[in-house]
């Protein structure tokens, strides 16, 4: 639980408070948390506690993808990953990274990015080098981002707030 107030107060602090931008493909948002994500939830009179809540539940510790598994670099890269994009996004962006890494496959046979990090993945993650791969997820995040704004022009105006993230 330690490294989730960690990575938590560190997402915190990119996200911020409430946003009601028109551009904002997940609509009305507060402390990152999107309407769009949580159709049921009152966005406006959100509480950081439930945030916080919300957070662990559906973006730290999920069946597709336990961060509690990693280490906290690239345990917070992974959660800021799948708040901003999703948990699916993340644990194939994990997945794009480790195949990367390996493409001699001398550590392990290349992984179906399926957006489940389950224990084929952990045992990949387990036989790279954890700070190659932190560098390789940022990239990766990079090049998301950079795909989004140029089939998107109305993303252009979020691209520098995504620098934060990478």
């Amino acid at each position: 639980m330690k490294n989730f107030d960690i990575a938590f107060a560190e997402i915190i602090g990119i996200e911020g408070g409430l946003s009601d931008n028109k551009n904002d493909r997940g609509g009305l948002t507060k402390f990152g948390i999107s309407q769009k994500a949580f159709p049921l939830l009152d966005i406006r009179n959100l509480t950081l506690d439930q945030a916080k809540k919300i957070y662990f539940d559906n973006y730290w510790k999920t069946p597709n993808l336990n961060l509690e598994k990693f280490e906290l670099k690239n345990a917070i890269e992974l959660f800021d990953i799948a708040v901003n994009s999703g948990v699916g996004t993340s644990a194939r962006i994990l997945q794009r990274a480790l195949n990367l890494m390996n493409r001699d496959q001398k550590n392990f046979k290349n992984l179906e990015a399926d957006g489940n990090a389950g224990d084929v993945t952990m045992k990949a993650y387990a036989k790279v080098n954890p700070d190659i791969l932190f560098k390789v997820l940022n990239g990766l995040q990079f090049l998301r981002f950079v795909n989004i704004v140029e089939h998107d022009e109305s993303q252009e105006e979020f691209f520098n707030g995504w620098m934060t993230r990478v």
